[in-house]
């Protein structure tokens, strides 16, 4: 079976940094587009930071300039670079990823379980 799995949450100071990791694993035949999205308590989930295939890539206005997404497609793997983070940071990350498998025709939606960024005042 396909698995997204996150890593690299915790707890920070404001103003410091984090670096988030998500791996995709099994039967993968192509990956197209990867990103990270967040929920904070009482908040209905929001798009942190998507990247394509290509490299290209597309941020919430909110961590313009912040958070910075990259890719590696050998290893199937994204990272999200956050620095100068806020407390309004602090919220679960959820990976998500566009996964064909080897054994399906179609691409879907591949979630992670999430990890949690506590940012401190």
């Amino acid at each position: 079976q396909v698995h997204v799995v996150e890593s690299g949450g915790g707890l920070v100071q404001a103003g410091g940094s984090l670096r988030l990791s998500c791996a995709a694993s099994g039967p993968i035949f192509t990956i197209n587009a990867m990103g990270w999205y967040r929920q904070a308590p009482g908040k209905q989930r929001e798009l942190v930071a998507t990247i394509n295939s290509g490299g290209r890539t597309n941020y919430a206005d909110s961590v313009k300039g912040r958070f910075t997404i990259s890719r590696d497609n050998a290893k199937n793997t994204i990272y999200l670079q956050m620095n100068s983070l806020k407390p309004e940071d602090t919220a679960i990350y959820y990976c998500n990823a566009g996964i064909r498998s080897r054994f399906e025709i179609y691409e879907r939606a591949y979630w992670g379980q999430g990890t949690q960024v506590t940012v401190s005042s």
